[in-house]
């Protein structure tokens, strides 16, 4: 973009100002310098009339070709001052003397280089040396062979770039000057250096921002999302982010046609200031207005109203837009998503318009598996997200194992009724023989649940669910024959997620309680109430350690061990448990075969310390746990195993691999039990 000189006066005496028009430093987004006259010329006759002003508009270069660079008007006054006589420097055309530098310059023989960068103490900090190593042709170069005219060549163009990254800071008065020296001793490197003399730091004298008094009541809240004022620095980076600060307050307070034309700064040399001025166009203020879907294959558009967390007439907000497109994304359901603003007509209202396009609605997964004391297991299913629209997804699985052979069909509705929302209906059928018991069942579960997950990690999750089961089952109590038993349950779940993270969590904690009154019928009907605690914490204790624990305890109010059917008992031991024993395999054993037979109460700890490097880490940790026939576990009898986890962190979550070994086994326990899945143990 090019732009003409504007003129202006100021008070006799004063010199013209520049104007800068500031863009993104280092993007490439237009931006235009434009030339002010020197303050060190002759006062001009105040009756005659200025000389005509040529246009001398230039682009913002590409920052890729140094070239192309452009520089702000320096300060005349500060390019015939002398440098500082601490600070000696030589001109690049004024190479040393050194019998060697003549002769590389005359033979054009190639030498390697250093580059150092003087005098720039308290002003290059992270973001200046990130841009100035990024950009810098010397610093790509270093470690290279160059000739002294390819050196002279790459020291011009860093010199340019040095001086627009001190005026992005505000130092408009500021001198670079280079020099070639000969390798210092113990050094076979040439030494290239830049001393810098930043000058006076150029400071607003005024801040006027032009537009906002259309905004109304709004106009104190939008001035203070731009936090530059006067007596600042005129800093580039702190202005274009007050620019984009004022955008979003727009969009987020019911402006959303709202713009913020480019920040226009006034310098004027001989002050060492500037004038900064923006114009704001607002537009009208807005509220929602209706949902308007394109197609409405997968979702309507009173669908999508559900999931939208404003409603019409609600204040429009930007934040509110892109929740809703990520909560849409989250559907999986979607390959392409647009969502835009238009003006509903009626001076009032700005109604949202959504194009989605579908993503493949069915898939086919499977998965294999190993675990000690489990055996292998292989799962295969098959899904279709939508249908039945909107969200209603059917899943067909099967399992095939050592232990377990299960067939089953869900149907889930996503968002149902109210955004998060989740409603659930199973059917299924195994069979399963584990060491604790064998059980051949038939169930029909369905529930109501609020969920959370990776792109929306909920707080508080609930969850209310009704089953009907029908079980034959064995065990040790029953010395083997099989007794039906017919369950119904009511299970109820209550959790609170205070963690940073759902699959790998390095601070705060999770604390959860469930319930699950049953009545069974087994010969008799009898009642009781299955009750759990959980909980966990997460400390960190540097960038790579976090600490963690969790318990667990829980309790079966009513009727005696034996009559509960196998499968409803409480057990103990696995990856998920007590690492270091067999999956179930804790607690009271029974019969000439001494197997487990799970009880009626549990309590489970584990404390682990998680050691990151990079994408790795490492994991000792230990746990205990017990299970017992009475109402309250017992403590003296905790089973306790050690062991070491190693996991490699990919982009969907840490992959774990423990392994564990019982300090107290039992007989029968393996003396090492290993298990892999994936996130965190707990």
């Amino acid at each position: 973009m090019n732009t003409g000189l504007r003129n202006s006066r100021r008070t006799s005496g004063m010199p013209q100002a520049a104007r800068l028009f500031l863009a993104p430093l280092l993007l490439l987004a237009p931006v235009v310098y434009a030339q002010t006259v020197p303050p060190a010329e002759a006062a001009p006759d105040q009756d005659s009339p200025l000389d005509p002003m040529p246009d001398i508009g230039v682009d913002w270069p590409d920052m890729g070709q140094p070239d192309d660079v452009a520089l702000l008007p320096r300060d005349p006054a500060a390019e015939a001052a002398p440098l500082p006589a601490e600070n000696p420097v030589e001109a690049v055309d004024a190479a040393p003397a050194e019998e060697d530098i003549a002769t590389f310059a005359d033979t054009g023989e190639e030498r390697r280089y250093t580059l150092r960068l003087a005098g720039l103490d308290g002003i290059a900090d992270a973001q200046f040396n990130s841009r100035f190593n990024e950009l810098s042709v010397l610093h790509l170069g270093e470690g290279k062979p160059a000739n002294l005219a390819q050196i002279n060549r790459r020291i011009k163009e860093d010199s340019e770039l040095l001086d627009r990254l001190l005026r992005a800071k505000g130092y408009y008065a500021a001198r670079v000057r280079s020099s070639v020296a000969a390798p210092p001793p113990g050094s076979d490197r040439l030494a290239v250096t830049f001393d810098i003399a930043p000058g006076t730091r150029y400071l607003l004298s005024s801040v006027d921002i032009e537009g906002l008094a259309s905004t109304g009541e709004r106009e104190p809240r939008l001035r203070a999302a731009f936090p530059v004022e006067a007596g600042d620095p005129v800093e580039a980076d702190a202005i274009l982010a007050g620019r984009d600060a004022l955008t979003l307050a727009l969009a987020e307070n019911g402006f959303p046609f709202g713009k913020v034309e480019e920040p226009e700064v006034r310098i004027d040399h001989e002050e060492r200031k500037g004038d900064l001025d923006i114009i704001v166009a607002p537009g009208a203020y807005r509220t929602f207005g209706q949902i308007r879907m394109k197609d409405e294959a997968l979702f309507s558009a009173r669908h999508v109203q559900r999931i939208a967390r404003f409603e019409p007439g609600d204040t429009y907000m930007a934040s509110d837009v892109e929740d809703l497109r990520q909560a849409l994304v989250a559907t999986g359901l979607v390959s392409s998503l647009t969502l835009t603003p238009v003006d509903a007509g009626d001076g009032e209202h700005v109604d949202l318009a959504i194009e989605a396009r579908p993503a493949p609605l069915r898939t086919i997964a499977g998965e294999l598996g190993y675990g000690t004391g489990e055996g292998y297991r292989a799962e295969v299913s098959w899904q279709h997200r939508n249908l039945f629209p909107p969200e209603g997804a059917v899943t067909l699985r099967g399992v095939i194992g050592t232990q377990e052979q299960t067939a089953s069909f869900t149907y889930r509705r996503n968002n149902f009724r109210e955004r998060d929302h989740v409603l659930t209906g199973l059917l299924s059928v195994s069979n399963i023989k584990r060491d604790a018991y064998d059980a051949r069942t038939i169930t029909l579960a369905g529930a109501l649940e609020r969920q959370t997950n990776i792109l929306f990690q909920k707080k508080w999750v609930w969850r209310i669910g009704a089953e009907l089961i029908a079980s034959d089952e064995a065990d040790a109590f029953s010395g083997g024959s099989r007794r039906t038993f017919l369950i119904g349950a009511v299970p109820l779940s209550l959790t609170y997620d205070g963690s940073d993270d759902l699959l790998n969590p390095t601070k705060g904690f999770r604390l959860g309680g469930r319930i699950s009154p049953e009545l069974s019928f087994q010969n008799s009907s009898f009642g009781y109430a299955r009750v759990q605690l959980d909980g966990s914490i997460y400390q960190p204790v540097s960038d790579r350690i976090v600490i963690a624990a969790r318990s667990r305890f829980g309790t079966i109010l009513g009727s005696t061990v034996d009559r509960i059917a196998p499968s409803r008992r409480f057990y103990a031991g696995g990856g998920a448990s007590v690492r270091g024993y067999g999956y179930q395999a804790i607690g009271p054993r029974y019969g000439p075969d001494d197997k487990p037979v799970g009880g009626k109460s549990l309590a489970e700890f584990s404390l682990e310390s998680r050691i990151r490097f990079g994408n790795f880490g490492v994991v000792p940790f230990v746990d205990a746990g017990n299970i017992s026939t009475t109402f309250l576990p017992r403590f003296r009898d905790l089973r306790i195993g050690a062991g070491l986890g190693l996991r490699y962190y990919s982009s969907f979550g840490p992959i774990r691999i423990d392994v564990g070994t019982p300090l107290n086994p039992q007989p029968g326990d393996p003396k090492v039990a290993v298990y892999v899945s994936l996130g965190q143990a707990f």
